[in-house]
C-alpha cells in the first residue's frame, strides 16, 4: 500500500486525502461534503478516501490520531493538513491557495 500511496501523492495533480473511519459520525458528514467537493474540483484535484481501520500502517505513517483528518499533497509533499470536520468552502479555499 505504501508504494501505491507514494505514487498517488507524487502525481502532477494535487491530491486531497480524507482519512476516515466507518464508525465515525463526523466522518459520515465529512464524506457527504467530500463527495460534493470532488465533483466540483474534478480535473483539478484528485480526492481520495482512506479508511484508517483498513490502512492502519498508512494512518500511523502520517500520524493520524483523530478522524476525520484531511490532508492535501502536491508532488509528494504535504501542503496542508487539518483534523476535524471541514466545510466545503474551507476546503475549496485550501485547494485554491495550493492548486
Amino acid at each position: 500500500m505504501k508504494s501505491s500511496f507514494s505514487n498517488l501523492i507524487n502525481g502532477d495533480k494535487p491530491v486531497l486525502i480524507d482519512f476516515h473511519a466507518t464508525w465515525c459520525q463526523p466522518c459520515v458528514a465529512q464524506g457527504k461534503i467530500i463527495k460534493d467537493l470532488a465533483s466540483e474540483v474534478k480535473g483539478k484535484v484528485r480526492v481520495i478516501k482512506i479508511d484508517i481501520d483498513k490502512n492502519q500502517q498508512l494512518a500511523s505513517v502520517y500520524n493520524v490520531k483523530s478522524v476525520p483528518t484531511l490532508a492535501l499533497f502536491g508532488k509528494g509533499k504535504l501542503l496542508w493538513r487539518q483534523a476535524g470536520l471541514q466545510t466545503k468552502q474551507a476546503l475549496l479555499s485550501v485547494i485554491d491557495s495550493h492548486a
